[in-house]
């Protein structure tokens, strides 16, 4: 501990966001104002470096960005010529965002179950699941900590299918010293201002190393035209603009930084709690790099330790409370309650404490303290 917790009356929040700006406000506004002095808007200089930049930093050949995490993995399936009725496997825990543009292309998402200590997909359940119109897996990458993604792509291989990796909450994260994106086919980025690598506003990115699909998710990305008023496939209009990726491109150069603080807080987070029974702190699997998009705990006292909590002014997030599968908008899928059983479980016991590079630790001691109050009263 670093001394008496003096924080009284106060809302804490999931992430703060003015904090963060102000680690890099003189950079950001400067370049703001480079973009608008320069008269150039859309697919500029800003948006081509930091596409080179990031494929830099992620080594891979090519990364092509666009106007948010949904559309990249919306553009992913389409150059993957992804038709109506073809099936991709993923996950039912993740945003809902995963599963939509599955849905929004016409494919059918059939979901497998996930393991209980990483939150992420289960590759001892995918097999069974795979059929004639199976064309694809998409794992997600669950709050900062890579799926095995290895088993994913044998199995992949194996049946012939396409791997796409939804990394909208684990850029930077490695999965044996890898970074995560980059195994499969395609890999989906969102640069939502929560994230990582956020934005001033919405973005998102995809990466690969194919470069026929590379050159196809450009066209795609500006209604399917290599040049002006020729479109050689129907597309979306979803382009970053340059204000963001100039703001991105200050960011990036701070993002192993800003994981390094995430990282930091997690483990202190871990060493106030680990003796509070009622609690199951998150596992970090050997090989992997958790770069801590949430620091999400297991409680069977969920609701009662959310609600109490946010008496205290704290505030946590449940991701997510309801599993995709079991949402009125997949109905027609028909699945029922239990067909996914660790899914449904640990959406009953999830829970997401403030986490940000800047949290300051007399706010986790804060947390800590009324965490065990809480529980200490039952």
């Amino acid at each position: 501990m670093t001394g008496p917790i003096t924080i009284q009356n106060r809302k804490i929040s999931i992430v703060d966001l003015g904090s963060h700006y102000q680690t890099i406000k003189d950079e950001v506004e400067k370049v703001v104002l480079e973009v608008l002095a320069s008269g150039h808007y859309v697919l500029g200089k800003n948006v081509l470096e930091f596409e080179n930049e990031l494929a830099n930093y992620l080594k891979c050949k090519h990364v092509i960005s666009c106007a948010n995490g949904t559309d990249a993995i919306s553009l992913a399936l389409m150059a993957l010529d992804i038709k109506p009725d073809d099936e991709i496997i993923t996950v039912s825990h993740s945003f809902f965002a995963t599963s939509e543009a599955i849905a929004l292309v016409g494919a059918k998402p059939v979901f497998v179950d996930i393991r209980e200590d990483d939150f992420n997909i289960d590759p001892s359940k995918i097999e069974s699941l795979i059929n004639k119109k199976t064309k694809a897996i998409l794992p997600v990458h669950l709050y900062g900590q890579g799926c095995e993604i290895s088993s994913v792509i044998e199995i992949a291989k194996r049946h012939g299918l396409y791997v796409i990796e939804d990394t909208a909450q684990a850029l930077g994260a490695q999965f044996q010293g890898k970074y995560l994106g980059t195994f499969g086919d395609i890999g989906t980025i969102s640069f939502f201002p929560t994230k990582n690598l956020g934005a001033f506003g919405d973005g998102g990115a995809i990466c690969t190393n194919n470069d026929v699909f590379a050159e196809k998710l450009k066209q795609l990305r500006v209604h399917g035209s290599s040049k002006r008023y020729i479109h050689e496939y129907i597309g979306l209009n979803s382009r970053l603009d340059e204000i963001q990726a100039a703001i991105l491109r200050v960011g990036l150069k701070y993002l192993d930084k800003w994981n390094s603080q995430r990282e930091a807080a997690a483990k202190y987070y871990n060493e106030l709690l680990k003796d509070i029974e009622l609690i199951i702190l998150p596992a970090v699997k050997p090989n992997c790099r958790h770069v801590f998009h949430q620091y999400t705990i297991r409680t069977k006292r969920r609701d009662y330790l959310y609600e109490k909590l946010r008496e205290k002014g704290i505030e946590t997030i449940i991701y997510y409370p309801v599993p995709i599968h079991l949402q009125k908008a997949f109905k027609y899928l028909k699945y029922k309650e239990g067909s996914l059983p660790i899914t449904e479980k640990l959406c009953n016991e999830i829970l997401s404490l403030p986490m940000y590079p800047e949290i300051k630790k007399e706010i986790q001691e804060y947390i800590a303290e009324n965490i065990k109050l809480i529980f200490k009263k039952q």
